[in-house]
């Protein structure tokens, strides 16, 4: 067996259980293609033999869909679905503190037995778009922007969700955007949730209230390391997500958790260094360089083929509700939150672009992935993205620069995807495939459900 140079030095181990007396157990996580993070809770003295020769699961790992079901289709796993080896990533054991003093949790990346890396791993899936880049004598620099719903961890009794209750008892109904009393930025939990942060080593910056009620955004640190900026943006979801639970309150991210609310994304703001470490989208124009017009030609190219990474799951696509701050159309525009890519202001050492399609939903690694591949397409055909837009998203008609209209139906979405040739050229064709695969599982599955509103509008009226 192989031992692959991703695997952590085991002094890694022994420093950090010498630093932590009290840890007794250990969550070794991995995070699928549907985003969802799975693994293995172990105790403090199984550790050694994990960072030593690493964990046994199934490949089928990679493919549990987002309600926790198996993709069961034997021409997917022809070898029966046999182990993988996955592996601690290096940097990751850190104080797991919302579940406790205890505590500890790492990130897990995934091998076949050989060593070499599983090809349905995110992880390896981004890594190989990234290769694409340093061939070109190219990296490029992530930072991941989150929003999230902070909700009352208690459900309606009709099933839905409601906001917590407030320092004067009452839900919220209106949105604070950018208040900073202690309820509309959520003060509290916002301390704990900076403390869990710094705890497990995840740059978490700057925190606002956002455009819905109990909706918060926080910024990311900038990572030229781009697996390592997701490999945050996934952290960060676990901790917001342990943190509120500890204080009695649910943190999502769905796209959409209120009908007549804003909807959370992932904002992924990206340049590109060139072998000198310099930013090749600075200029001292607003537009920025001429490679930063080709990548966001490429990027807009290719969003329609890559809509079902972007808005995974059916609730995405009630995000992109218009007039809103999501965008409908392939389109650019200068410091513009209504299209899909955004040149934001600010010194010409720092151009970069704001890729604003993903829902909060998304896989950050696949995200991404799907981003980056069109940045790189473009850079390399030197695609034309057209002129900005220069009206509200939302208002443009197929006019000059607003771009071509997304996908915002899904079951469309995902067969797009699936015969999208970029896709297949820069994720892999079986990556597409069985992603494709797993989506459309969860598209007969939901579309089987019969829901309340169906009884509500045809009951009696059918």
């Amino acid at each position: 067996m192989t031992h692959p140079p991703q695997a952590p030095d085991p002094a890694e181990l022994a420093t950090f259980l010498t630093a932590h007396p009290a840890i007794a157990f250990v969550d070794l996580f991995f995070t699928n293609l549907s985003g969802v993070a799975r693994g293995k809770r172990l105790r403090r003295g199984d550790l050694g033999q994990a960072y030593a020769s690493g964990v046994h699961l199934p490949g089928s790992i990679a493919v549990v869909d987002v309600t926790g079901l198996d993709l069961d289709e034997p021409e997917i796993w022809p070898d029966g679905d046999a182990d993988r080896l996955a592996w601690p990533v290096a940097g990751t054991l850190t104080p797991a503190p919302w579940l406790g003093p205890d505590a500890a949790q790492a990130m897990l990346g995934l091998y076949e037995l050989d060593g070499s890396g599983c090809d349905l791993d995110p992880r390896a899936i981004l890594q190989a778009v990234l290769d694409r880049f340093t061939a070109d004598g190219l990296n490029p620099v992530i930072a991941c922007e989150l929003e999230f719903t902070l909700l009352d961890a208690e459900r309606t009794a009709a099933g839905g969700v409601q906001q917590r209750l407030g320092s004067d008892g009452q839900r919220a109904v209106q949105p604070q955007v950018f208040g900073l009393d202690g309820d509309a930025i959520a003060e509290d939990y916002l301390k704990a949730l900076w403390s869990a942060c710094d705890a497990i080593g995840v740059p978490a910056g700057t925190a606002i209230a956002e455009y819905a009620p109990g909706q918060l955004e926080l910024t990311l640190a900038h990572r030229p390391d781009s697996v390592a900026a997701c490999d945050d943006a996934v952290r960060f979801k676990r901790a917001a997500k342990g943190v509120a639970a500890a204080h009695g309150h649910a943190a999502t991210f769905m796209a959409k958790p209120f009908e007549a609310q804003p909807g959370s994304g992932l904002h992924l703001h990206i340049s590109v260094l060139d072998r000198d470490g310099h930013n090749i989208f600075a200029a001292d124009a607003a537009e920025g360089s001429p490679a930063l017009r080709h990548a966001i030609g490429g990027a807009c190219e290719l969003m329609g083929d890559a809509m079902a990474i972007f808005a995974p799951n059916a609730n995405s696509y009630r995000r992109f509700a218009q007039p809103s701050h999501t965008p409908a159309r392939a389109g650019w525009g200068l410091n513009s939150r209504t299209v899909a890519i955004r040149v934001p202001p600010g010194p010409a050492a720092s151009r970069r672009l704001e890729h604003r399609v993903s829902g909060a939903d998304a896989n950050p690694y696949l995200a991404a992935a799907a981003a980056l591949a069109g940045i790189h397409h473009g850079l390399t055909n030197r695609i034309d993205p057209g002129p900005p837009a220069v009206v509200r998203a939302f208002e443009g008609d197929g006019d000059a620069g607003t771009g071509e209209r997304l996908p915002s139906d899904w079951a469309y979405a995902i067969e797009r995807g699936a015969r999208s040739r970029l896709l297949r050229d820069y994720l892999g064709a079986r990556v597409v495939d069985i992603y494709t695969a797993v989506k459309r599982g969860e598209q007969a599955r939901f579309n089987a459900a019969v829901p309340p509103l169906d009884y509500d509008w045809l009951l009696r009226s059918a």
